[in-house]
């Protein structure tokens, strides 16, 4: 369907990173980006792409840096998957029109803190969007979080906020008694990863330590699951702790093997244990595909987590923060 619009028109919108408590790692099926286990998330909502898209006189797509805080190009092989998604939207509308999408995070991408997730749910919402509003064709939140996952399978979950679980029967938000939690990353490494996450999910499938990989990951989400209702911290914690050593260790074991720890993230990791020890709380933490250490804090712990970073980060290591008193420092 060719829209026939004289002028060009713009949409923006602004979507929400999210970090995995359980991961999925490895797919079942490669084209419909079926992963071969189900995945549960919490929502960052300080950690945003925004995305506009502009329809182009020329009749052709194209993808183009958006002025922002952590302007980025986009490689060659991110910007094809980035348009192929694009017209996966189109066809789904019958839009046969030719779009410029510009896109900039407020995060740094590509170095392990799910820039995929927010950049593809802002693509598939301001296309939906747009194309709704053009078509007369609406579109729920389920729908347009199933198609965005064909472009990047995490990227579902940011169109819920709070604890989302993403499984065979799709993505849903579950209940939790986990609030409204606090977050901080912190930066050990901040350039772009050798291996990407896309060909992690390949290489992990060769691992020995793979096999019975679905099976801890469902154990493990269900505790996650009963840990946050009623709320026991510490066991949330020790088992997030070992999902995300798991998932690495996947990485290690593979064919050929690759990493993504550095003497940072150890340094910060070890830190983390010994406040554990010493104070019999702290946050709970994981990882994504990358250097860089996730932590989320309680509501009640704003007192707790201010002394973790003045004792363990502050002029050491940069810290993307939603909590006062330590900001959004600037890499």
């Amino acid at each position: 369907m060719l829209l026939g619009l004289t002028m060009a028109k713009s949409w923006q919108v602004e979507m929400p990173s999210n970090i995995a408590l359980i991961k999925y790692m490895g797919k079942k099926d490669v084209e419909k980006n079926i992963p071969t286990n189900a995945s549960l998330s919490w929502t960052l909502n300080h950690l945003t792409t925004t995305a506009q898209l502009t329809m182009n006189t020329d009749g052709v797509d194209r993808w183009e840096p958006l002025p922002s805080d952590y302007p980025f190009q986009m490689s060659a092989t991110g910007r094809e998957k980035f348009l192929n998604h694009f017209l996966r939207i189109k066809d789904s509308f019958g839009v046969t029109d030719g779009f410029t999408i510009a896109s900039g995070n407020n995060f740094p991408a590509d170095c392990g803190i799910a820039s995929s997730a927010s950049s593809f749910a802002a693509l598939t919402e301001v296309s939906c969007r747009a194309f709704a509003e053009l078509s007369g064709k609406s579109v729920d939140v389920k729908t347009k979080a199933n198609l965005s996952a064909r472009g990047s399978g995490s990227s579902c979950r940011s169109f819920f906020n709070g604890l989302v679980q993403w499984s065979d029967d799709g993505v849903a938000l579950m209940e939790s008694e986990l609030g409204s939690l606090s977050h901080m990353v912190v930066i050990v490494g901040g350039g772009s990863k050798k291996v990407s996450s896309s060909e992690a999910h390949k290489r992990v499938a060769s691992s020995r330590l793979f096999q019975g990989r679905v099976q801890r990951c469902e154990a493990r989400l269900q505790d996650v699951i009963n840990f946050t209702k009623p709320l026991d911290w510490p066991r949330l914690f020790e088992t997030v702790w070992a999902e995300f050593w798991d998932m690495h260790a996947l990485f290690e074991t593979s064919t050929p093997s690759f990493g993504y720890f550095s003497p940072g993230t150890i340094e910060v990791l070890n830190g983390v244990s010994e406040f554990w020890a010493k104070h019999g709380d702290g946050p709970v933490v994981t990882m994504d595909a990358g250097p860089n250490i996730h932590l989320l804090w309680r509501e009640d712990q704003n007192d707790l987590s201010l002394q973790y970073y003045t004792e363990a980060l502050q002029g050491r290591w940069t810290c993307l923060s939603n909590i006062e008193g330590i900001g959004f420092a600037k890499i």
